[in-house]
């Protein structure tokens, strides 16, 4: 029985992608060399890299008239940092809806003004909460599509324009069709739904650049600067990003569009069998829910136990819940089969017969 992966880091992607990365680590393009070991100067790592930035920009819609892709290093968590040393000048707008949010916020309070203009906290971080009318006055406002831990979603966007608009999409990115053109920078760490860890993806609109703070000087900070490098500032990450760039190649091969109907019959069929037993407790409130993440718990140890019993037995694995909440979480990014998610309804099913 093949062992599933409903784990919420690095992440389960398309067997193609194991199976092709796997391929140029012994011989890339049949060159002779590895992909570990072919310069991020050659031409045939130029390639891949201009290639997987026009599928980003293909995939969302934008054109790079006005947007440009960046590869990163760092993770969402260095982007946390680089947003404000760029384009907070005065005061910057945040949404608060659990550890992420939360950590680009204190990074952001580092260089100047911070106002939460919403927040989940009172919650629990069960729910997206409203987002009041923007004022002018804001640099930007930044929010955080997804939310890992806790199961919650955004599933509309305010609109704040001429506020720039700045999204963390770390783990919901390419889940469903959206206007990223309602966005201003976009950013995600590639370990869920681009490729495995290792890479950062930026999405930047140019205009966007024009206001960077030119009071800070870092380089390595700087947008502009890797703008102007294309990505190669430093060293970028050539494995990550070559597999992050056949896994684009699957994104468009598929369509968004269907890879959101799977996206919506595996969440809607997890959530209405978890919502039939009153010994699971789903955490996040129906009006939020995450269909990349569907988190829960199940309070009696016993009934916890049969549970555990049943995953181990039909090697169903990365449910253990973040060490914050504790409880479990289903993390259904594209690549998982419906036929994963009917093994663990499956699993369900046959616990309740005994509790």
């Amino acid at each position: 029985m093949k062992k599933l992966n409903f784990g919420a880091g690095p992440c389960i992607l398309p067997q193609s992608v194991f199976e092709e990365s796997a391929k140029a680590v012994l011989d890339f393009n049949g060159d002779g060399l590895s992909i570990l070991e072919i310069s991020h100067r050659s031409k045939s790592f130029e390639a891949v890299i201009d290639e997987a930035r026009q599928l980003l920009l293909e995939l969302m819609g934008l054109s790079d008239s006005e947007y440009v892709a960046l590869f990163l290093h760092g993770g969402a968590s260095l982007q946390f940092a680089m947003i404000p040393y760029n384009f907070l000048r005065s005061k910057a707008a945040y949404v608060d809806t659990g550890v992420w949010s939360q950590k680009a916020i204190s990074e952001a309070q580092t260089i100047a003004a911070v106002e939460v203009l919403a927040s989940s906290k009172e919650s629990g971080y069960r729910i997206i909460p409203p987002i009041p009318p923007i004022s002018a006055e804001f640099d930007y406002l930044h929010l955080t599509t997804n939310n890992t831990i806790y199961g919650t979603q955004f599933h509309q966007f305010p609109e704040v324009a001429p506020i720039p608009l700045i999204a963390d999409m770390s783990s919901d990115i390419f889940s469903t069709p959206r206007d990223y053109s309602k966005f201003d920078l976009i950013y995600a760490g590639a370990q869920k739904n681009i490729g495995p860890a290792g890479t950062t993806i930026v999405v930047i609109k140019r205009s966007l650049l024009e206001s960077t703070n030119s009071v800070n000087r870092f380089k390595i900070l700087d947008y502009a600067q890797h703008v102007k490098a294309d990505s190669m500032l430093n060293t970028p990450t050539v494995f990550s990003i070559y597999a992050s760039l056949l896994n684009l190649r699957w994104l468009k091969s598929n369509t968004l569009e269907a890879i959101y109907a799977a996206n919506d019959e595996k969440a809607s069929l997890l959530y209405k069998t978890i919502d039939l037993f009153d010994w699971i407790k789903p955490f996040a409130d129906p009006s939020s829910r995450s269909i990349m993440n569907v988190t829960f718990t199940i309070d009696n140890s016993d009934h916890a136990a049969l549970f555990d019993h049943y995953c181990n037995k039909y090697d169903i694995h990365g449910l253990k819940g973040h060490r914050l909440v504790g409880g479990y979480r289903a993390s259904l990014y594209n690549a998982l089969s419906i036929e994963s998610v009917k093994r663990l309804t499956d699993t369900f099913e046959e616990v309740n017969k005994h509790v």
